[in-house]
C-alpha cells in the first residue's frame, strides 16, 4: 500500500515546481513580446542596408584603402571582401545564458558540432566563438576537433548594437590577420511564438551579389569618395548582421522557454491529478482496512 505521507509530500513538491514553471512562463511571455517587436522592427533596416550595399558594389570596380585611414581590422574593407582558400573556419555560435528553454541550446550546439565534423572531414580547422554561457560551457565539455576562443557571455543577456560591434571587431581582426579564412554565424531565425529554425549565416568574407545596372540610380553620388563610403558601410553591414543574429536568437530563446515552461506546467498539473487520485485510493484503502479490523475485533469480543 502506498504511503500516504510520501504521496502527500510528492504532491506538495510538484505543486511548488508548478508555481516556478508557471512564473517562468509568464516572465518569458512578457519578454518575448518585446523581443518579437524588436526583431521584426530591425529586419527592414537589414534588408535596406543590403540593397544599398549591392548598389555600392555595382558602382565600384576596384577596392582599395589608398587615402583612407586604417586603424583596425574593420577599417580594411577590401580584405573583408576578399575570398580565399579556407584552411580555418570560425563559427560564431549564439546560445543563451540560461537553460530551461527546451531543446533550444542543444539544437544550436548540435548544428555547430555537425559543422565541425564536416570541416574535419575536409581538412579544415574550426575555431569556435561562443556567445552565451551555454555555448561556453557546452563546448568546454564536448569532444571535437576545434579551438575554443573567448566567450561573449554578457552580450547574450541583452543584445545591443554595441555588443555586436565588439564581436565584429574581434572576428574582423582575426580574419584580416589571416588567422581565420571564413566566419559563419550559427543562430536561430525567429518564425513565431511557437517555432524557430536553426540557421547558418555567412558573414566573412562579405559575400553579396552586385546589383544589376538597371537597379542602380544613375545620379547616385558618393562623398567624399565611394571607397570612404564602403569603409563605413562594410563594418556597418557586418555589425548589423551580428546584431540581427543576436536579436533573432534572443526572441527564439524566449519563445522556446515560454513553450517549454507551458508544457512543464501542464505536465505538473497532470501529475498532481494522478497523485491526488492515488492519494485518495490509498486513503480509502487505509480507512477500509481500519473498518475491517474494527469489525473483526468486535466479532472476536462477541465470540
Amino acid at each position: 500500500m502506498p504511503n500516504l505521507k510520501d504521496i502527500k509530500s510528492r504532491i506538495s513538491s510538484v505543486q511548488n515546481t508548478k508555481k516556478i514553471t508557471k512564473a517562468m512562463k509568464m516572465v518569458a511571455a512578457a519578454k518575448v513580446k518585446k523581443a518579437e517587436s524588436t526583431v521584426k522592427a530591425a529586419r527592414p533596416f537589414a534588408e535596406e542596408l543590403m540593397v544599398l550595399f549591392r548598389k555600392m558594389l555595382a558602382t565600384v570596380n576596384e577596392f582599395t584603402t589608398t587615402g583612407l585611414k586604417v586603424e583596425r581590422g574593420l577599417d580594411n574593407y577590401p580584405e573583408l571582401l576578399k575570398k580565399r582558400e579556407v584552411k580555418t573556419e570560425g563559427l560564431l555560435v549564439i546560445t543563451s545564458n540560461k537553460g530551461l528553454a527546451g531543446a533550444y541550446n542543444a539544437n544550436i550546439i548540435k548544428a555547430a558540432l555537425k559543422r565541425v565534423k564536416e570541416n574535419a572531414e575536409q581538412g579544415i580547422n574550426t575555431v569556435i566563438y561562443p556567445v552565451g554561457q551555454k555555448a561556453v560551457s557546452g563546448f568546454k565539455h564536448k569532444a571535437g576537433n576545434y579551438e575554443l576562443r573567448k566567450g561573449y557571455i554578457s552580450i547574450a543577456n541583452d543584445p545591443t548594437a554595441t555588443g555586436a560591434n565588439i564581436i565584429a571587431e574581434d572576428i574582423a581582426e582575426d580574419f584580416v590577420s589571416g588567422k581565420i579564412d571564413r566566419i559563419d554565424i550559427i543562430t536561430t531565425h525567429f518564425n513565431n511564438m511557437m517555432s524557430y529554425s536553426v540557421q547558418e549565416w555567412e558573414i566573412l568574407p562579405v559575400q553579396i551579389e552586385k546589383a544589376e545596372k538597371h537597379e542602380v540610380d544613375p545620379v547616385m553620388e558618393f562623398e567624399p569618395s565611394p571607397h570612404s563610403v564602403l569603409q563605413q558601410l562594410v563594418p556597418m553591414y557586418i555589425s548589423n548582421s551580428i546584431y540581427q543574429a543576436l536579436l533573432e536568437a534572443n526572441a527564439s530563446e524566449l519563445a522556446s522557454r515560454m513553450t517549454a515552461m507551458s508544457a512543464a506546467s501542464n505536465n505538473a498539473e497532470e501529475m498532481i491529478t494522478t497523485l491526488t487520485v492515488d492519494y485518495n485510493k490509498a486513503r480509502q484503502a487505509a480507512i477500509t482496512q481500519e473498518l475491517v479490523e474494527i469489525v473483526s475485533g468486535a466479532q472476536g469480543v462477541k465470540g
